[in-house]
């Protein structure tokens, strides 16, 4: 069965991430943030610990990309078993793939397995594509990420249309599955990540036919959404409004009981969704 990793503000990690198996961390929050380093890295039922790059949220920000060679000494501080290499939204997928034969070697060799993000420039469809291709049959790659931002970027619809948002990763796969690639991506041995979600918990149900492949996928929407007084509805996406504009705030504190409730009930949904659709 897939499993996802809830994220959350570092106070409340001991209400959502205790006694799940596996967990994606930021290495931009673990350098910043000794308490949320110290809580995985002593968490004792953590099998998986994947340690993003952070490509996401600095892409969201405006940010420089976080450097390549300060990953290694994030994942050691907080005990991962992978490391995301570095990814470039919105650039040529081979930027990404020169970057992974650069990194895998010295990440293999600190001990750590790989995890590779595919991107294009946005309306490349094919070249993201190719992106997947490479990885599917790379001895560079461990892992690889479906980004909730190379989906959407490929086809066009990365903002401005929440619909077509929401469809483009079920699509994405489809285009896979057709030509083969996903068989090909486990047929090797290689596993699959869901990054984030995109605008609604039922996400889930929409790429059903696919769970089978996706080991592991995280999001913030639950606990997030729950902080922000907002509960999953029975709207198509889960979500009536759609993703939360909101960025997470990893150093709240202060969310109320009524805010936890709602939150404990959205990861509810999620874990059942995952349980129910599993095959």
């Amino acid at each position: 069965m897939t499993e996802m990793c809830h994220i959350t503000p570092t106070a409340y990690l001991d209400e959502f991430a205790t006694g799940r198996s596996h967990h994606l961390t930021l290495a931009h929050l673990v350098e910043e943030d000794d308490d949320y380093t110290n809580w995985y890295a002593n968490d004792p039922t953590s099998t998986c610990n994947i340690l993003d790059n952070s490509a996401f949220e600095m892409f969201k920000q405006g940010r420089p990309m976080y450097p390549s060679d300060k990953l290694i000494e994030m994942g050691t501080r907080i005990g991962a078993q992978y490391i995301v290499m570095s990814d470039y939204p919105d650039e040529s997928s081979q930027k990404t793939v020169n970057a992974a034969i650069d990194l895998a070697p010295t990440f293999r060799d600190a001990g750590f397995g790989t995890f590779f993000v595919p991107q294009s420039q946005a309306g490349q469809l094919d070249d993201l594509i190719d992106g997947f291709r490479w990885a599917a049959d790379a001895d560079e790659v461990d892992y690889i990420g479906v980004s909730i931002l190379a989906a959407p970027n490929a086809y066009g619809v990365e903002s401005g249309n929440n619909l077509q948002r929401f469809l483009s990763r079920w699509k994405l796969m489809q285009e896979l599955d057709q030509i083969g690639i996903i068989d090909q991506i486990k047929r090797n041995g290689k596993k699959i990540h869901f990054l984030g979600m995109v605008d609604g918990p039922n996400e889930i149900i929409l790429v059903k036919d696919y769970l089978w492949a996706i080991d592991t996928w995280d999001s913030s929407a639950a606990v997030w959404a729950g902080f922000n007084n907002i509960m999953f509805d029975n709207s198509p996406t889960g979500l009536i409004n759609g993703k939360n504009a909101v960025e997470v705030d990893f150093g709240k504190d202060d969310s109320t009981d009524l805010n936890i409730n709602i939150a404990q009930v959205n990861v509810a949904y999620i874990d059942l969704l995952l349980r129910e659709n599993a095959v």
